[in-house]
């Protein structure tokens, strides 16, 4: 452990798709618009074996899938700050957790164990063998499962904030109610502090992803399933973390509400070869403070 304190799939094109590459600099902040702009150019389809799975596919370079977290609006648009600005450096692969975004729902309950064979049946869809996985709050969870189970398909691993180590069930998670239109840009809006113009660029993401056919019916039967005390203690990553052989980055925000800093320590401190970044922020870093994490990020993975 190294621990370090410090800020078959449908027709795909594989390219820039309009992302801004400045040799030796990261570009973090975009114009209104032109962020929404970059992800329509790059979404993406997929077919999988419950059905279809969207995904955005920017950049070239190191293959890295990001793994966004457990939010009824989350989604791989949930890395809105971050896919242009870490595609100078490599291919960023942003999918929606399958029971999340646009895609395809199953008509069952499931959570851990399901949601780490997607990421495996993702990677063979795109006949990736491996890949770097980047995973924030419930994909930093999977993405530790995913390196424990299949050291051979993580190259690189970042967790960002991963819940796992700490198995308590959540309250928000029992009887979910969806956010309403106002209450979604007001979230935004306060905790990553964007003009009220980009945070409605981003809204109509969420807006969408909580509109699919079936999200809402889905997504409680997800949390049903994911929040019950024997599941999550049974797929817990205390006694997992140790096995991880991958080099990870542990990136936790200091003033996280959800998964309190002190776990980042400590997931830092049983991970053979991690190093953890910390950042001044709270649990939403890649959304909250995407120049240091994006620059951070780009610094372990290249």
């Amino acid at each position: 452990m190294q621990l370090v304190l410090r800020t078959t799939v449908t027709e795909r094109e594989h390219d820039v798709s309009g992302a801004r590459v400045l040799a030796g600099k990261v570009v973090v902040s975009t114009e209104v618009g032109e962020m929404s702009e970059i992800l329509d150019r790059s979404e993406r389809m997929v077919e999988l074996s419950h059905g279809r799975t969207r995904y955005f596919d920017v950049g070239a370079g190191p293959a890295t899938i990001l793994l966004h977290g457990v939010g009824f609006a989350s989604g791989g648009t949930s890395w809105y700050r971050n896919i242009e600005a870490l595609s100078q450096g490599v291919r960023v692969i942003a999918p929606d957790f399958v029971g999340w975004g646009t895609g395809d729902r199953l008509e069952q309950g499931y959570s851990f164990a399901y949601l780490v064979d997607f990421v495996r049946e993702f990677q063979d869809a795109l006949n990736l063998s491996s890949s770097n996985i980047v995973g924030h709050s419930m994909g930093g969870w999977i993405a530790a499962l995913l390196a424990y189970e299949s050291p051979e398909r993580v190259e690189r691993l970042c967790l960002v904030a991963p819940g796992g180590i700490v198995t308590r069930t959540i309250a928000s998670m029992t009887e979910f109610q969806p956010p309403s239109e106002e209450a979604t840009l007001e979230r935004i809006v306060g905790y990553t502090g964007i003009s009220e113009g980009e945070a409605r660029d981003w809204l109509r993401y969420d807006l969408a992803n909580m509109a699919a056919p079936g999200a809402l019916e889905s997504f409680r039967r997800i949390l049903a399933h994911m929040n019950y005390q024997e599941t999550r203690d049974r797929y817990g990553t205390e006694r997992r973390l140790p096995k991880i052989t991958a080099e990870t980055l542990v990136a936790w925000g200091t003033q996280d509400k959800t998964n309190a800093y002190e776990l980042g320590v400590r997931t830092a401190e049983v991970v053979p070869n991690a190093t953890l970044a910390t950042f001044d922020c709270g649990h939403f870093l890649p959304q909250e403070v995407p120049a240091e994490f994006n620059t951070r990020l780009l610094e372990f993975l290249v």
